[in-house]
């Protein structure tokens, strides 16, 4: 799927986008209830819609919570909470708000809750600071009107901000929640375990880890297109059970589904498979910051430091193996941190740099100094990603034929995200999608020296000062064509460098029975709202 330009000289105009006309659904009969029951993998992470950057939990916040700013069905811009936006000056963005809006309780949606819910977005705890970095002064110029002020032209700011969430100030108060929930530091309030926003569904029943019911929000203001009068959420983490509980009837619509099981599904008569291409780039993070890693037998330096023992790496992993016998053949091999769809992607950087060559790899560890390899620990997820485990198991045996010695260290995502975000490892596969769908998040989340609310997913500690020079130009370049050749330089010098080890990104596959209507995007986001049921 690919994307719209997001800069280009009439980039205002651009990102001032029109709504789209939404068919009206027709309303149930009086007493006739749709119930819409779904799976995923896990349960989101918190309700607190500040307190995590991934992306399941985002997504699914997202029925609940609006942001300012909303994407389309194809991934494009559209106005949600604010009708329109544009710069009236080169340092300032003006949103005007749409009227009208209520938040789930009643309480009206005004100005004063945007510059509550961005100011409290840039707190300590809120893992969302990254998409508001640039803004510098929040302000109200009436009821209606937000201006978000910067110390340097930002033109992309529209596009950073479609998974930030608006709160109510006044809700937030009343239940001591002012302050976001932090996931890392295993901070709690009210916001963490309930929820009050002004999106399409509203939370009707919780229990945590087990099934949550969400109904429709009777004060929404969109166009009612869902016919779904309540909703199910089930986490089941293992695939075969997903499977089969789509397949025996007990719920509707299950995600993701494993490669093996998309032909029984198919021909199951009762379900079938959507199928698309993710736009999340998986890859492996290494430290090489601390003078010696916390997890090795190497003592008094960090191998990692050395680009030989990068480079090792990079060539002793077969990603065609993993593909074929691991991912289904469904993976697209990546040769750069960007996905194809994610703007300022060029298919010149997507091929791998150097062969799968472990007789070169071990020569490369032997010319470092390693001619027996090392030791180190391994991160992984094992409920996060599409066979996250059984990818880094792949991994770990592929080091282990140049001498490596890798103690895989596999987790659920909440050890694993706490661990790997306070930089606790040494070397740790990770996925990421930018929220913006633009090249200059992979940059300055995953790739930009840590400093503030800056390379908070950069778990390596990597750090080059080219890099970070043309990450700040990328950010404030409006010509696209000046833009994508600086995206090229800086993805050419992390590629030349092997700052990280780009892997592949999956496949989308999502099972649903016959009579559900669900609209698939690229981002593996399912949106309630877009749900029908024949």
């Amino acid at each position: 799927m690919r994307l719209p330009l997001l800069v280009s000289t009439a980039l205002t105009a651009l990102l001032i986008a029109a709504a789209p006309a939404a068919a009206q659904a027709p309303a149930p009969a009086a007493g006739a209830e749709k119930v819409f029951r779904y799976a995923y993998r896990v349960d989101p992470a918190s309700l607190d819609p500040h307190a995590l950057a991934e992306t399941f939990t985002l997504s699914w916040l997202g029925q609940v919570y609006e942001p300012l700013v909303g994407r389309g069905k194809n991934l494009e811009l559209v106005p949600a909470l604010a009708e329109k936006w544009e710069q009236v000056d080169p340092t300032t963005w003006r949103f005007h708000l749409r009227k009208g809006v209520k938040f789930a309780d009643g309480t009206p949606f005004t100005a004063d809750d945007v510059v509550f819910s961005l100011q409290r977005v840039k707190k300590d705890g809120s893992d969302m600071a990254y998409t508001v970095a640039s803004v510098t002064d929040i302000k109200k110029v009436d009821d209606h009107t937000v201006d978000l002020v910067m110390a340097k032209p930002n033109p992309i700011l529209p596009v950073q901000i479609t998974s930030t969430y608006m709160m109510s100030k006044d809700w937030a108060e009343k239940n001591g929640a002012t302050a976001p929930a932090s996931v890392k530091a295993k901070v709690e309030n009210f916001a963490s375990t309930n929820a009050n926003g002004t999106g399409a569904f509203k939370i009707d029943s919780r229990q945590a880890g087990v099934r949550t019911v969400l109904v429709p929000n009777p004060n929404w203001w969109g166009d009612k297109t869902s016919n779904v009068t309540k909703v199910i959420f089930t986490p089941i983490q293992a695939d075969a059970t997903r499977v089969a509980a789509l397949l025996s009837g007990e719920v509707d619509m299950v995600y993701p589904v494993p490669q093996q099981d998309a032909a029984r599904i198919d021909g199951s008569g009762s379900a079938k498979v959507l199928k698309g291409a993710e736009l999340r780039t998986m890859f492996l993070n290494m430290d090489q910051k601390r003078d010696e890693l916390t997890t090795s037998d190497v003592k008094g330096k960090n191998p990692f430091k050395d680009k030989r023992v990068r480079q090792a790496i990079y060539q002793a992993i077969d990603m065609e193996a993993i593909k074929d016998r691991i991912m289904g053949g469904t993976s697209h091999v990546a040769g750069t941190m960007i996905a194809p769809g994610i703007n300022g992607y060029d298919a010149k950087l997507d091929t791998r740099t150097a062969p799968y060559d472990p007789k070169a790899a071990k020569q490369l560890l032997t010319d470092a100094g390693y001619p027996d390899g090392f030791s180190f620990t391994m991160d992984c997820s094992n409920d996060r990603y599409v066979n996250d485990e059984r990818i880094c198991q792949a991994i770990v045996g592929m080091l282990g034929r140049i001498g490596l010695k890798v103690n895989l260290n596999a987790q659920t995502r909440s050890k694993y995200f706490e661990k790997v975000l306070a930089r606790d490892t040494s070397f740790a596969m990770l996925g990421w999608q930018p929220l913006s769908y633009d090249a200059h998040s992979t940059l300055q989340d995953t790739m930009n020296t840590p400093e503030g609310k800056i390379g908070t997913y950069n778990i390596g500690n990597y750090s080059n000062p080219k890099i970070d020079a043309l990450t700040q130009q990328i950010e404030v370049e409006v010509d696209p064509a000046k833009r994508n050749a600086l995206i090229f330089e800086a993805m050419t010098l992390s590629k030349d460098d092997y700052s990280h080890i780009p892997l592949h990104q999956a496949g989308i596959a999502w099972g649903v029975r016959k009579g559900v209507n669900a609209v698939l995007r690229s981002d593996d986001s399912l949106e309630l709202k877009w749900v029908t049921l024949d």
